[in-house]
């Protein structure tokens, strides 16, 4: 056997172990962020149980005894895994297909739940209005969804406490059908749904802003505390 031709099995060998090797980190990555998913859905579905039970307490009670923290704190952080999730194993994946349904459940029921107590008690303080998005992963179908999702995903870095509610349009999924159905959604995507009214297109970081009051009230606390700091260091 020939020096070079030994070189050329070494190559070969070396290349596959690389290759293997790649392959057994990605799918192990990919399952952990699965397990994660799968952990935060278990925690959301928890706290989405507890808010409900809480609600029906405090439904003899005032409505100054429901504070701020009655919806799930979790949700965005799981929609974030699953968005990577997604993009990693694809969105015709039969896992990623059946987290995305029961994920949309969990928004629904928390969305549900947020109704509730504003039709008793309007929206509590600390709370600002949340958004459903209605967006598609079809190719095709809506050249804007992933850059409006950037903007969403932007206003939710900036605003914490900021809530949008994010659904496949195509998901096979009796409840979303009806969600849809109730709020008259059509298939012009992005569409978004803010206080009962629809926008459909996209809308710019600063057109959110207009429509989100809100944050428009925020920034001013926040610049109002930011010149507070700068005058009691000087």
């Amino acid at each position: 056997m020939t020096t070079g031709f030994k070189k050329y099995i070494y190559a070969f060998f070396i290349t596959t172990a690389i290759f293997i090797t790649a392959i057994f980190l990605s799918n192990y990555f990919s399952q952990k962020r699965l397990n994660e998913i799968k952990n935060i859905e278990s925690r959301i579905a928890i706290d989405i149980l507890a808010s409900e039970t809480q609600f029906a307490l405090l439904e003899e009670l005032s409505c100054g005894d429901i504070g701020n923290t009655f919806l799930s704190k979790e949700l965005n952080e799981l929609g974030e895994k699953l968005s990577y999730t997604e993009e990693n194993r694809g969105s015709d994946d039969l896992e990623v297909l059946n987290l995305k349904r029961y994920y949309s459940l969990l928004q629904i029921k928390d969305f549900l739940l947020y109704q509730k107590v504003k039709q008793r008690c309007g929206v509590p303080k600390g709370v600002l209005s949340p958004i459903i998005y209605f967006y598609s992963n079809e190719d095709g179908e809506c050249d804007d969804c992933e850059k409006e999702g950037f903007v969403l995903t932007r206003l939710r870095e900036e605003y914490p406490e900021f809530r949008v509610y994010s659904f496949d349009y195509n998901l096979d999924l009796g409840a979303l059908a009806t969600l849809i159905n109730i709020y008259g959604i059509e298939k012009d995507l992005p569409a978004i749904l803010l206080n009962d009214r629809l926008y459909y297109g996209f809308r710019s970081l600063d057109e959110m802003k207009t429509l989100l009051p809100e944050l428009k009230k925020i920034d001013a606390a926040r610049l109002k505390e930011a010149g507070k700091a700068t005058s009691t260091k000087q």
